[in-house]
């Protein structure tokens, strides 16, 4: 490790016993010895590392003040060790924060931030916190901020989200999943004009009310992900603001929501830039909804259907239609054949037809660590039938096999460190 280092990945290590929850972890004394070697250093991820304490972090933040990116996960330390971070690196771009132990406390837990950091940082990712509101301080102050990631996070965010709103307007990015935001949140966001990309995703308190507010306001938008949890609030309102609203949209990702005829004709008649279009567990989106995107969405190059009412007479639409169509996945629908999935490839020979005609199943639009949608559309990752995991379970880390590769023994810990420039991804995919 030397001064040119500028990444660094540091994890735990299972106990050879894999039944057992107990590992190996980097502890403070590591921690520092790194740092007072790599004082360069731009990019750490900390996982599972249980035997970190605040001191060992503030100690480490005195020495690396150019840290840009931190991305911690299932770690001990707290709200002390995170306010040194952000009082002591003025630099500070990316912060991710997942299931942090050390403030398990949400009644009593000391606030986070803002700190020297918030003037720099433009993306905040937080998962599976019971405290997540602590860090609002930090996201109150971050007046630069660009995206904001919020998945499995308890309490009530609309007060929040008025605040920060009200503060923080300028943000081009926001997810929310599994969150206790209502259409009074969604109010609030229309406040950031400059929005891009919005990800709702299984918030059963938002319905078309909210939906339209950010339609009306919002008018930027160019990516929009619902997963509408079979709860039909959200539907043909909703999605016709979206469509009167927004003609810039690119990427439209339904899932467990029913839009009719109505909303998908004036989608495809106004927004004439959409390029990528998934209709997944709509009980709604049959022959005639197919049939209109084939006529009228002239910009559409990727499109998947799955787990809804089509049939081989609403495919033959595509024979003709959408002139810029490069891939179709059409994945359990079982009134579409394999016959009709071969005659389009031979009247398309440029386009990609792929057929799954597996049983229905549930769809589930979580995002996991490091991904987006996956087996959903192709420009996607998701989380395939993945049980939700406890925001309370711990976190066993990387394999031992996979550890034993990259491990190097210091003192009585193992630490797992290895120096390499792990991507930030485009803004969809950070956290």
């Amino acid at each position: 490790m030397g001064q040119s280092a500028s990444t660094a990945l540091i994890t735990s290590r299972r106990d050879s016993n894999r039944s057992s929850h107990r590992s190996v972890s980097i502890g403070d004394e590591a921690l520092v010895a790194i740092s007072s070697r790599c004082r360069n250093l731009t990019r750490l991820k900390l996982r599972s590392c249980r035997e970190l304490t605040d001191a060992g972090v503030a100690a480490f933040a005195k020495n690396c003040k150019a840290l840009k990116k931190l991305s911690c996960g299932s770690c001990s330390f707290g709200t002390k060790g995170m306010n040194a971070i952000l009082d002591n690196c003025a630099s500070l771009e990316e912060l991710s924060v997942k299931r942090l132990r050390g403030i398990t406390d949400g009644a009593a837990a000391e606030p986070v931030g803002p700190g020297l950091a918030a003037a720099s940082l433009k993306t905040i990712c937080l998962k599976e916190l019971y405290n997540g509101q602590c860090f609002g301080p930090l996201i109150i102050g971050s007046k630069n901020l660009k995206t904001l990631k919020l998945f499995r996070c308890s309490g009530d965010w609309d007060k929040l989200l008025q605040v920060i709103s009200d503060r923080v307007t300028g943000m081009v990015e926001i997810h929310l999943e599994r969150l206790q935001v209502s259409d009074t949140g969604l109010a609030a966001i229309s406040n950031c004009l400059n929005l891009e990309i919005l990800h709702l995703v299984k918030t059963p308190e938002c319905t078309d009310m909210g939906l339209v507010s950010i339609a009306e306001r919002c008018r930027l938008l160019r990516k929009l992900h619902v997963d509408g949890w079979k709860t039909n609030r959200i539907g043909d309102d909703g999605l016709s603001a979206v469509a009167k609203y927004c003609p810039n949209l690119q990427e439209l990702v339904l899932i467990g929501v029913n839009p009719t005829k109505i909303s998908v004709e004036l989608l495809a008649s106004n927004c004439q830039n959409l390029e990528r279009l998934a209709l997944c567990g709509s009980d709604t989106v049959g022959d005639a909804e197919l049939s209109c995107i084939a006529a009228k969405c002239v910009a559409l190059k990727k499109l998947c259907i799955k787990s809804c009412p089509v049939s081989d007479h609403g495919m033959e639409a595509l024979a003709n239609g959408c002139p810029n169509l490069v891939k179709v996945k059409v994945k359990k629908c079982r009134a579409v054949t394999c016959e009709c999935a071969d005659w389009l490839r031979t009247k398309r020979g440029s386009l990609a037809v792929n057929l799954d005609c597996g049983e229905p199943e549930h769809q589930d639009a979580s995002v996991s660590d490091g991904g987006l949608l996956e087996n959903v559309v192709e420009f996607h990752s998701v989380a395939n039938q993945m049980p939700l995991p406890s925001i309370a379970s711990s976190s066993t880390g990387r394999s031992t096999s996979f550890m034993s590769r990259l491990g190097l023994l210091s003192g009585k810990n193992l630490v797992a460190c290895t120096f390499r420039r792990w991507s930030g991804g485009n803004s969809s995919s950070r956290g």
